[in-house]
C-alpha cells in the first residue's frame, strides 16, 4: 500500500518552515564533520497555563455516563492543532471512578491503530484507563507537513496527552505514567525527564539511539547520506512548500526510511493497514538524526521497567539508559524479536503482564485528587 514517495505535495501556511530553515543551517555544520548538535529543547508545559480547546473543555467537564467501558474516541488540542485520539477504559469502568492512566505511543512513523491501541486495549483489560493517540501530522492528527517525524513536537504532544488526561472526571491527575513501544520510547523517556506529572515509566522494545548507536546502523557514509538528503528537503520545502516523500518502509529501497525485512509494514494482517500511510517526509532525517535518546537518562527519576530482548533493536543502548539513569529501575529482560513485540503473541501478554504489574505497583496516589 505504499504512496507515490517521490511526487512532492503542497503544505498549508501552518508548516514550521523557519524553524525547518533553522535546522537546515544547524545540520550543514554535522555534514561538515562536526559532531551531532544538541536538539533544542521544549520547556516543560507543568506549571504553565495550558489553553485548552473546545473539545477538551468539553470532555473535562462532560459527566461520566458519557463515557462507556472500551473505546472512547475523543479529540483534544496540541499547540493549536487539532489531535485524534482513543480512551480506553476498564471493562467494569463505572461512573464516580477515579482511574490510574497510560499513555501509550508506538514505533516512529506509525498511527494509534498499530500496536499503542493494541497495548492499550490489553492495558484497560488490566484495570487501566490508556490512552493512545495519532501525533500532529500522522494519522487522524492535523498538522503540516504530513508524515513529518518531529521528536520535538512528538514530545510536545505527549505532554498535551497528559493535560488532556489530567482534565477528564474518571483519571486520577496524579496517576498517570508513560508506555513508549519503539522510537516512541525515547520521546517519552525525555517528556519523563521533563514533566513531572508523569509518575511511573515502561519502555517495549524501545529504540534508544545516540550518534554511536546510529552509525553502528547506518554507517558513518549512510548517516551523511541521510543527512544531505534531508538538508536538500528541507531548502526544497523552505523554498517551495513541496514536500519530498521516501516510502517509510520498503525492502532493500536505500532511500526508504525503513529497507530491512520488516514482516509487520510489509503484510496487511500486521502492520500495513489502511490507517497508515506508508510515508516519510523526508526533511524528517535533519531533526531525527539529532535527537539523542540517552541524554534524557540522568533526569529520569520516576521508577522506570524495561522491556526488552537481545534480538530486539539497540540492546546496548537500553543497557545504558538503565546504567546511567538514577531512578527506581528494572529490566525485563524476555525473548524476541523486535516486532514480534508490536503485535505477536505470546510476546505482547507477556509485556502487557509486566507493564500492567508495574504500573499498578508505581502509580500511587500521593496527592488528594482533583474533584
Amino acid at each position: 500500500m505504499a504512496s507515490n514517495a517521490n511526487t512532492p505535495s503542497s503544505t498549508n501556511n501552518n508548516a514550521p518552515k523557519k524553524l525547518l530553515t533553522i535546522g537546515a543551517a544547524l545540520a550543514l555544520a554535522l555534514v561538515g564533520g562536526v559532531a551531532f548538535a544538541k536538539t533544542q529543547q521544549v520547556e516543560p508545559v507543568v506549571n504553565q497555563v495550558i489553553t485548552l480547546s473546545y473539545d477538551v473543555k468539553m470532555a473535562g467537564n462532560l459527566q461520566h455516563a458519557n463515557y462507556k467501558p472500551g473505546l472512547n474516541r475523543v479529540t483534544f488540542q496540541s499547540e493549536g492543532v487539532k489531535m485524534v485520539g482513543n480512551l480506553h477504559l476498564p471493562a467494569d469502568y463505572k461512573p464516580g471512578d477515579k482511574l490510574p492512566a497510560v499513555v501509550v505511543t508506538g514505533a516512529w512513523t506509525t498511527v494509534k491503530e498499530q500496536m499503542p491501541d493494541l497495548y492499550a486495549k490489553k492495558l484497560a483489560e488490566q484495570g487501566l484507563a490508556a490512552f493512545t493517540f495519532d501525533f500532529r501530522f500522522w494519522g487522524e492528527s492535523g498538522g503540516e507537513p504530513r508524515q513529518y517525524e518531529s521528536p520535538q513536537k512528538k514530545i510536545q504532544d505527549i505532554k498535551n496527552a497528559v493535560s488532556y488526561l489530567r482534565s477528564l472526571p474518571m483519571i486520577n491527575p496524579n496517576q498517570i505514567g508513560g508506555l513508549g513501544v519503539c522510537a516512541s520510547a525515547g520521546y517519552m523517556a525525555q517528556t519523563v525527564a521533563e514533566d513531572t506529572r508523569l509518575k511511573s515509566f515502561v519502555t517495549v522494545a524501545a529504540w534508544l539511539h545516540d550518534p554511536e548507536s546510529l552509525r553502528s546502523v547506518f554507517g558513518e557514509e549512510g548517516v551523511r547520506r541521510k543527512m544531505q538528503a534531508g538538508i536538500a528537503a528541507q531548502k526544497k520545502f523552505a523554498q517551495t512548500g513541496l514536500v519530498d516523500y521516501v516510502p517509510a518502509y520498503k525492502q532493500n529501497d536505500p532511500k526508504a526510511a525503513m529497507s530491512s525485512p520488516l514482516s509487520y509494514y510489509g503484510s496487511s494482517s500486521r502492520g500495513a493497514i489502511a490507517q497508515w500511510k506508508n510515508q516519510f517526509a523526508e526533511m524528517s532525517w535533519v531533526e531525527w538524526l539529532q535527537f539523542n535518546a540517552l541524554a534524557a537518562a540522568p533526569k529520569v527519576n520516576v521508577p522506570t521497567l524495561f522491556i526488552h530482548s537481545d534480538n530486539s533493536a539497540l540492546p546496548n543502548s537500553v543497557r545504558k539508559f538503565y546504567n546511567t539513569m538514577p531512578g527506581q529501575k528494572k529490566l525485563f529482560w524476555t525473548q524476541g524479536q523486535h516486532t514480534d513485540f508490536y503485535d505477536q503473541e505470546p510476546y505482547v501478554t507477556k509485556a502487557v503482564q509486566a507493564a500492567a504489574v508495574h504500573f499498578k505497583n508505581t502509580l500511587k496516589d500521593t496527592k488528594t485528587a482533583q474533584k
